[in-house]
């Protein structure tokens, strides 16, 4: 739809944005004030609204408000004298689509309008490119729309979420829909490597800087340079690390042990952690410098147990992307295993769901996936079942299910017990006492 209301109590502004956009075939209405233009959105439907910020009596954050709770899905992009990006993020994190700052070029007002049609097209078929962040839930559409925005700067941006909300996905999204994508991304994780390497991983080393450095190694930062690095959990890092990652922040160059002379760098930085930063820095344990350094675009990822119109929604897509994989004939799911899923807690979020959903999917018989193929495995074995369920089901055991699900899964893997642990969410040693358990000599 290329229906344009253009917002704005200036008269040679209404008029000028209305010239330039119907030049490029968009169909403009005109309102003076934030009142007329939420009148009109009553009475007619948009494909975008453009709002100067600063306007008497209903501003541009009120006619965004009002947008987005009479047409949701309408994109609207705020023009502002005033901006910053501070402001762009509160605008954003509202639901705008986009900020564009005067003065401004008409080519610039064109270009911005037409990205934030595409963008807003990105938005909607968000669930259906490969793996992608499955969502229909507000808050995290509004996430999505923030991190666009980011994407379009080269901005550092802190993204912070509970583990398993996707925090990497979200990284890479930002990438890849940045002026580096065709350029390297290249992901540290910093709590899953020792301390004592972790400055050789990211820095590199030069021949014979310490004990079996016998060749020279580019570190982290070179081999992303032109591209992304992303610090996965950067809240980890020890604080004398942290030092040299704030010089490296500020000068744009890196240097390696053992070197003599500083390498420059044109890269992107995007970190992520599952802590409360501020508590960090106040306990000591996190440089405030490096925050504030790190959190010029703060993202915040939700906690599946807060995306509530998500929750079934995911269920359903994992069933049938495991449904798929795995040769099942699975269509629905059956309601008492909708209510199971709607109650548990999920503390380890969308990777433990997927994790649960294709163990489910590997259990299954027929087309339903029933409440028995949910609630095998020892980490369902704490939590507090649904009222009805029992120790049987269908005649069949708890111990029964398990020992079938680690059957057909090792048949699945031809007897790799390491990838059978994996998509069972259980430790190889596990998995090996549940064999001896079974007394059988089961494949591997």
């Amino acid at each position: 739809m290329n229906s344009i209301l253009v917002v704005d109590d200036e008269a040679d502004m209404r008029f000028a944005v209305k010239e330039a956009l119907g030049r490029k075939g968009y169909s403009i209405d005109l309102a003076e004030d934030g009142r007329e233009a939420l009148r009109k959105i009553n009475g007619k439907g948009y494909g975008m609204v453009i709002s100067d910020m600063q306007m008497p009596g209903l501003g541009g954050m009120d006619v965004l408000r009002g947008v987005k709770k009479a047409a949701p899905h309408v994109p609207v992009l705020l023009i502002t004298a005033f901006g910053t990006i501070q402001k762009a993020v509160e605008a954003v994190k509202e639901g705008a689509v986009d900020f564009i700052l005067k003065p401004f070029t008409l080519e610039a007002l064109e270009s911005t309008v037409e990205k934030a049609f595409r963008r807003s097209g990105e938005l909607a078929s968000f669930e259906s490119k490969g793996k992608s962040m499955l969502t229909r839930d507000a808050s995290m559409e509004r996430v999505v729309a923030m991190a666009s925005v980011a994407a379009s700067s080269d901005a550092t941006v802190l993204i912070s979420g509970e583990s398993g909300t996707g925090k990497e996905l979200l990284a890479r999204f930002i990438h890849a829909r940045g002026p580096r994508q065709e350029n390297p991304f290249v992901a540290v994780n910093c709590a899953s490597i020792p301390e004592g390497l972790l400055e050789s991983e990211l820095f590199g080393h030069e021949k014979g800087a310490f004990t079996g450095a016998v060749n020279q190694r580019l570190g982290k930062f070179e081999q992303a340079d032109t591209g992304t690095i992303l610090l996965d959990e950067i809240s980890e890092m020890d604080l004398k690390l942290q030092a040299k990652l704030l010089r490296v922040i500020q000068e744009k160059e890196v240097e390696r042990l053992g070197g003599k002379v500083a390498v420059p760098l044109d890269i992107r930085i995007i970190a992520t952690t599952n802590r409360d930063m501020k508590k960090e820095v106040r306990e000591g344990r996190f440089r405030e410098d490096l925050f504030y350094r790190l959190n010029i675009f703060p993202l915040t990822l939700p906690p599946l147990r807060e995306r509530g119109t998500d929750i079934v929604y995911l269920a359903e897509s994992f069933m049938n992307k495991f449904a798929g994989k795995y040769s099942r004939r699975l269509e629905d799911i059956s309601k008492e295993a909708v209510e199971y899923i709607l109650g548990c807690e999920w503390r380890g979020n969308i990777r433990e769901m997927e994790n649960a959903i294709e163990r489910a999917v590997l259990l299954s018989q027929g087309t339903t996936l029933e409440l028995e193929s949910l609630i095998v495995g020892e980490d369902r074995e704490e939590r507090e079942q649904p009222s009805g369920t029992s120790e049987r089901v269908n005649n069949m055991t708890i111990s029964e299910m398990e020992k079938g699900l680690i059957c057909r899964t090792l048949d699945d893997v031809e007897g790799n017990r390491t990838k059978a642990a994996e998509l069972l969410g259980i430790s190889v040693r596990t998995l090996r006492n549940k064999l001896k358990e079974y007394g059988q000599n089961l494949p591997g």
